[in-house]
């Protein structure tokens, strides 16, 4: 039974533990399409995005583990222990997760910053919303940002042609696979997130 928009959005959550089996490439070109409907600053679409699976997947698992240094002390903060391990081991190993999606914004000066970079999240959540329509999870994941020159470098960023005067810029790393676990979803905090004005 296909789900309607509101109960996928009530349905999404974030995945850490993810199945071996692989994503077809017709379902990632479907969630990638999702994402590049997503409305952006002056119709620009400046999104990019890096789709990294198989050796080059494994081989991004020690920037991972890198990247956990730079997070790992406000989690403690926040966390019960076992959901602390819980999420230190997803670090080491990405849940197994067989893909990640590196999303990058191209900006430039005729674009406002903040308007640049708020469409490439709109085009985020437009994929994880299709991913979760398609039986898919996803976990976003804001720790790449701790080591984003290596990202980068990891990426071959520098040897991607952009207009003169634009930069690619990652905003975040998109963790997708076939859930293998089923995490109780955090409640929701309505109080004080709405004001209304008449």
């Amino acid at each position: 039974m296909k789900l309607n928009v509101y109960e996928i959005i009530e349905k999404r959550k974030s995945i850490r533990k993810y199945k071996n089996t692989p994503v077809p490439r017709a379902v990632l070109d479907r969630v990638l399409a999702a994402g590049m409907h997503a409305p952006s600053g002056k119709n620009r679409q400046n999104w990019r995005f890096f789709v990294v699976q198989g050796k080059k997947r494994d081989d991004y698992l020690k920037y991972s583990q890198k990247s956990w240094l730079g997070v790992k002390d406000v989690l403690q903060k926040r966390l019960k222990p076992s959901l602390y391990e819980f999420t230190e081991r997803f670090f080491y190993t990405l849940g197994g997760a067989p893909v990640i999606i590196f999303c990058y914004s191209l900006n430039d000066s005729e674009e406002r910053y903040h308007t640049s970079i708020g469409s490439v999240y709109m085009a985020v959540e437009n994929m994880i919303l299709a991913a979760v329509s398609d039986g898919l999870g996803t976990c976003p994941m804001g720790a790449p940002l701790e080591i984003k020159e290596e990202v980068d470098k990891f990426l071959g960023i520098k040897n991607i042609s952009t207009p003169p005067g634009s930069e690619l810029e990652l905003l975040c790393g998109l963790v997708l696979g076939y859930p293998d676990h089923d995490p109780p979803k955090a409640p929701r905090q309505t109080e004080g997130r709405i004001v209304w004005l008449e």
